[in-house]
């Protein structure tokens, strides 16, 4: 069931446009077993064999008429500015020389070891992963938001975002001002990468065997953080990111739509993608785990580390 679950949301020519999704099997008692799937908000329209389906109540009622269709599209539109649409964006605007890369990731990250981008051309996999929308309110088609944030050349991200940067600081010493400083304005493919770096230089990796096998807690704590704040972001501000390392702690700073304010305990912690085309786009290439995964590595891995654990949204 798993298996075929999996097959299904991640075929384009069943489910469009495909997501990533993970059924969690939990023993319910000696005899029974759940999956249970938690299915984030999306920002798409999603169809099954290009049908549209809304939820009424108990029932999931089929969407036919263009006028419920178009007010579906509304609805998300106004939520998720990631999938604001630059119709005079072209694919040359694009680093579609990771594109190859980005096919081998998501293969070697698929559980059987197969995955349909690896099958499909440029143009393809841009639509299967939400990359290309169509606002049917105003007739606008093209490449969105997320597209030029995930793959965009820099001039062209400076272009649609001139507030767009991640800050990268080590502060030890020199309190005041840094110690050593990484500023980072590439695309969020390579951002995770270049961050991970300046993560790996500035922090020790402590001894940690987790069933017979050493884990990198440092680095398994600084991929939860960049991911994090780099899929979690509103890329409209003008506030800056920040990923900041000091004697007795390290943390991140992003502007967001929080949920509520707080600190997140794993009593009330509730998965709320702010960027699920990001989001899910991550999750295709290994870039992060089932939607809560994260937070929860956080609260399991920080507290291993130092001993300490704070999440405040």
């Amino acid at each position: 069931m798993v298996k075929n679950f999996i097959s299904v949301v991640s075929n384009s020519a069943l489910f469009s446009p495909t997501v990533y999704l993970v059924p969690e099997i939990v023993k319910y008692d000696e005899k029974r077993t759940i999956l249970h799937v938690h299915i984030p908000p999306s920002a798409e329209v999603h169809s099954y064999k290009k049908v549209i389906y809304d939820r009424v109540d108990d029932a999931d009622v089929k969407v036919t008429a263009t006028g419920a269709i178009a007010q579906m599209y509304i609805r998300k539109q106004n939520i998720f500015t990631e999938k604001k649409i630059y119709p005079y964006a072209k694919l040359s605007d694009l680093r579609l020389d990771l594109l190859p890369k980005i096919r081998l990731m998501a293969r070697n990250n698929a559980p059987n070891g197969t995955h349909s981008w690896t099958a499909m051309d440029d143009e393809e996999l841009l639509k299967s992963a939400g990359l290309y929308g169509y606002d049917i309110a105003t007739g606008e088609k093209g490449l969105n938001l997320a597209a030029i944030m995930l793959l965009g050349r820099d001039d062209v991200i400076l272009n649609v975002s001139p507030a767009y940067v991640t800050d990268a600081l080590v502060r030890k010493v020199n309190v005041d001002r840094y110690d050593d400083r990484e500023i980072i304005k590439t695309n969020l493919v390579e951002s995770y990468e270049l961050l991970l770096d300046f993560a790996r230089k500035h922090l020790p990796d402590k001894f940690f065997l987790e069933a017979s096998v050493r884990k990198s807690l440092r680095n398994t704590i600084a991929r939860e953080m960049v991911s994090n704040t780099l899929m979690h972001r509103e890329f409209t501000s003008s506030y800056t990111a920040k990923f900041v390392i000091e004697k007795n702690q390290m943390y991140v700073e992003n502007a967001s739509r929080a949920s509520k304010e707080g600190y997140i305990t794993m009593d009330n912690l509730e998965p709320n993608p702010k960027n699920p085309i990001i989001a899910s786009f991550f999750r295709n290439i290994g870039y992060a785990d089932q939607l809560g995964s994260g937070v929860r590595n956080l609260f399991k891995y920080t507290r291993l580390y130092s001993g300490k654990w704070n999440i405040r949204e």
